[in-house]
C-alpha cells in the first residue's frame, strides 16, 4: 500500500513538473554528476551491476557533456546521448530496475531543463 502511494505521488510530481516545463530550449548545461553510490541503493544493484552502472554514467556524463558545449547538433547529441544511455541500462538492469532509473533520469532532465524533441 505504501508502494502504491509513493508511486501515486511521483506520477503526480512527474504530471505536475511536465506541465510546469512548458516548452523550455534545450540550452542548458549538463553540469550533473552521477552519484553512483546513491543510485545503487535507490535501485538495489548486485556489485557487477554497480560496476557497470559507474562505467554506463561515465560514459552518459561524458556524452552529455559533449552535447551540451555543441553548438551544432545539439538536440540531436542530446537525444543520442539519453537514447544510448537507456540502452545500455536496460541490458544491465532488470525490468524493475530500469523503470525505476528510467523514471529517475526523465524527472532529471526536466528539473535540468533538458527536452528532448
Amino acid at each position: 500500500m505504501k508502494r502504491l502511494g509513493l508511486t501515486l505521488v511521483a506520477a503526480l510530481c512527474l504530471a505536475a513538473s511536465t506541465f510546469a516545463a512548458g516548452n523550455q530550449p534545450t540550452t542548458a548545461k549538463w553540469e550533473g554528476n552521477i552519484n553512483v553510490s546513491k543510485l545503487s541503493q535507490y535501485l538495489k544493484l548486485t556489485s557487477a551491476q554497480t560496476e557497470e552502472v559507474a562505467n554506463i554514467s561515465d560514459y552518459f556524463t561524458e556524452k552529455m557533456e559533449k552535447a551540451s558545449n555543441s553548438n551544432k547538433k545539439q538536440d540531436e547529441l542530446l537525444k543520442t546521448a539519453v537514447y544510448g544511455n537507456l540502452k545500455l541500462m536496460k541490458n544491465t538492469l532488470s525490468p524493475a530496475q530500469y523503470s525505476k532509473y528510467a523514471t529517475l533520469l526523465n524527472i532529471t532532465l526536466y528539473n535540468k531543463g533538458i527536452e528532448l524533441k
